[in-house]
């Protein structure tokens, strides 16, 4: 475990997380899912979000599903939830601390970047343009890249395959148990970043713990 002080090791490429890790969207995605549930004639709190953080859409869904007691048509609430999503993620969108400028670092370094993501490419790609961060990244993993998703390493395994890379060779950044599941599955070292949201979720194989990118450079 690498002391929380301490600044970890150089990697050829560093993989994100997006939702939670890389922008403050967890608890907006929550809020969507709630209100989607309110077509439905459901009073569902957003912060049931936080027992399935970082799971696949099918067991995220089938969370909410169950706490409200509905059984909808997946197509019609996934309209209704991008509807709420997308006002949400206009309005109230941001980076999260430190993070544009540790990129920018990264790059200017000549690493790799990733974004390795269990979130459908319609909501990863609406931020990545939103926040002018496409051009940023080498790869970008999304849902639709992989059949199993996270705890599973899939979607890590395959990042790896396309930046041509060993898994001691690059840096996960993660924000949730199932995340940091999949990138310890998948070989590698894992940053995991702490904020309000992810306060349930067990983190514990991180080997550090950041609550500001800031604290990379240290």
């Amino acid at each position: 475990m690498t002391n929380q002080g301490e600044k970890v090791k150089e990697y050829k490429a560093y993989l994100f997380d997006m939702d939670g890790t890389l922008v403050n969207s967890e608890p907006l995605k929550g809020l969507a899912l709630s209100l989607a549930c309110g077509h439905y004639g459901s009073d569902v709190d957003f912060n049931v979000y936080k027992g399935v953080m970082g799971e696949s859409w099918s067991v995220v869904t089938g969370h909410f599903f169950k706490d409200a007691e509905i059984n909808p048509d997946l197509p019609e609430f996934n309209q209704f939830f991008r509807g709420h999503y997308e006002k949400l993620l206009s309005e109230k969108l941001e980076l999260n601390r430190g993070a544009l400028d540790y990129l920018l670092h990264l790059k200017r370094s000549g690493r790799k970047c990733a974004v390795v993501s269990s979130a459908a490419t319609w909501m990863v790609n609406s931020i990545l343009a939103a926040l002018g961060l496409t051009e940023l990244f080498d790869v970008v993993i999304t849902q639709e890249h992989v059949t199993r998703h996270k705890p599973d390493p899939e979607a890590y395994t395959l990042s790896l395959n396309q930046l041509g890379l060993k898994a001691s060779e690059v840096l996960v950044f993660e924000d949730s148990n199932a995340g940091v599941e999949a990138g310890v599955a998948a070989g590698c070292d894992v940053v995991a970043f702490i904020h309000e949201f992810n306060r349930n979720n067990d983190l514990s194989k991180a080997i550090k713990f950041i609550v500001d990118y800031d604290e990379m450079f240290v």
